[in-house]
């Protein structure tokens, strides 16, 4: 069985209540639960929350896949990190690989999803997550002053013929749950990325991201 995961709080600060207001006439996580909804290689749907008024808000938007997770206070806590609820759920649970979706990605389609399990699974590699290339030349501070991460700014590369860096966007992994349980990671062994388009690099954090991505929703 495959099972696609979707953590969503109540307690966001940046915007109260985000993952379910509205979105393009929807409320925000509906986007990324559709994509699970319609994505073949997904057997099960699991939205994960401690907020009552998010539990009857999914649970209304009656998709056949779709169940809820009451995860505990504990693991929904702004210094609670993904992977708490991910073993909190596992832990009584039997089932092949675990999907893991950020509801903050809306613009995440279901035939990304099916594209990044097929990588997975015509591969010999043990885990996939979503990203974006980015061509932006990247430097970080050392002992010495800063230092170029990704190119040789004396032999600096034009646009064209520049490969880049992957970028995570956030939006899609996927795992074994073995893998999971042993590691205690989303992520393990053999990893590989799965390229999707450069405006999914867009995850809802402020209001300006959630400008941003209603006018290229409405746009597609």
């Amino acid at each position: 069985m495959n099972i696609a995961f979707i953590p969503v709080r109540g307690g966001s600060k940046s915007i109260p209540l985000k993952n379910i207001k509205l979105l393009n006439g929807k409320p925000l996580v509906y986007w990324t639960t559709k994509a699970a909804q319609e994505a073949k290689c997904v057997d099960k749907l699991v939205i994960a929350t401690d907020s009552e008024e998010i539990k009857k808000t999914v649970l209304s938007i009656g998709f056949s896949k779709l169940e809820v997770f009451d995860r505990s206070t504990e693991n929904a806590q702004d210094t609670s990190s993904t992977e708490s609820v991910i073993l909190e759920y596992l832990a009584n649970v039997q089932a092949d690989n675990l999907i893991l979706i950020q509801a903050t990605s809306p613009l995440l389609k279901s035939e990304h999803i099916d594209g990044m399990f097929e990588t997975l699974a015509h591969s010999d590699a043990d885990s996939i997550f979503s990203g974006v290339r980015e061509k932006q030349f990247h430097w970080i501070e050392g002992e010495n002053g800063l230092q170029p991460i990704n190119y040789d700014y004396r032999n600096r590369p034009r646009r064209q013929e520049f490969q880049g860096i992957i970028a995570e966007n956030g939006a899609c992994y996927i795992n074994s749950v073995s893998n999971i349980l042993r590691d205690k990671c989303r992520l393990s062994g053999k990893i590989l990325a799965y390229e999707l388009p450069p405006e999914t690099a867009y995850e809802i954090d402020e209001e300006s991201d959630w400008i941003i991505v209603e006018e290229l929703m409405k746009k597609r």
